[in-house]
């Protein structure tokens, strides 16, 4: 159900701007970043920048921590500076209302219970295979030399709730997503990005 929240959140990313702030914090993950750094990456003043990204932080889309910089302590090391990363709160605006997430929730219980976890992943790859190494961007993948980080998870709230079951249809889906490519995908979790990451092939 869309709440006073989330037309709060999305709300605040109409404006073109403030739009491209978030997504340079995104971008930085799983780093926080200053207003520097998304001043320079957006071409504005530092005082624009921290302008837009304490609205992101009102609409809930962006928390805030402070550190020095410099890894100096003590006197004369300077004042923390201000740092942005993105809230873990996620937001969904639906008109008319709809509540597919509390679907899926159910389902998932439902193939819990019952150990649908071979079913379920038979498909997440059949699906992956379908929809090819495009679908792979709702992931926001970074790519290095030899590994890809997913730096998003679309299923977040399912993972948290059901682990084994969501993490292993992952896992399958982004299988099939890369099958024929160069990368295999393996389990690697971490805080704050997807369980999945992506390794080159190794050469026989």
């Amino acid at each position: 159900m869309t709440t006073p929240e989330d037309l709060t959140a999305i709300a605040a990313l109409t404006d073109q701007v403030r739009r491209n702030a978030y997504r340079a914090v995104a971008e930085a993950r799983p780093a926080p970043i200053g207003r520097d750094e998304v001043a320079g990456a957006l071409g504005i003043g530092r005082s624009l920048a921290a302008f837009h990204l304490d609205k992101l932080v009102d609409a809930g889309l962006l928390e805030v921590s402070y550190a020095r910089r410099s890894g100096r302590t003590g006197p004369g090391a300077g004042r923390p500076a201000k740092l942005y990363h993105l809230s873990a709160a996620e937001h969904a605006v639906s008109v008319p209302p709809r509540s597919y997430r509390t679907a899926a929730s159910l389902l998932a219980e439902a193939l819990d219970r019952i150990g649908g976890d071979e079913a379920v992943e038979k498909v997440a790859r059949e699906h992956g295979r379908r929809a090819g190494l495009a679908a792979l961007d709702s992931y926001e993948p970074d790519y290095a030399d030899e590994r890809v980080v997913l730096r998003n998870c679309p299923f977040h709230q399912l993972a948290e709730q059901f682990p084994p079951l969501i993490c292993g249809m992952n896992l399958a889906l982004v299988s099939g997503l890369v099958e024929g490519s160069e990368w295999e995908a393996r389990m690697d979790a971490a805080p704050g990005r997807c369980c999945v990451i992506l390794s080159k092939k190794q050469s026989d």
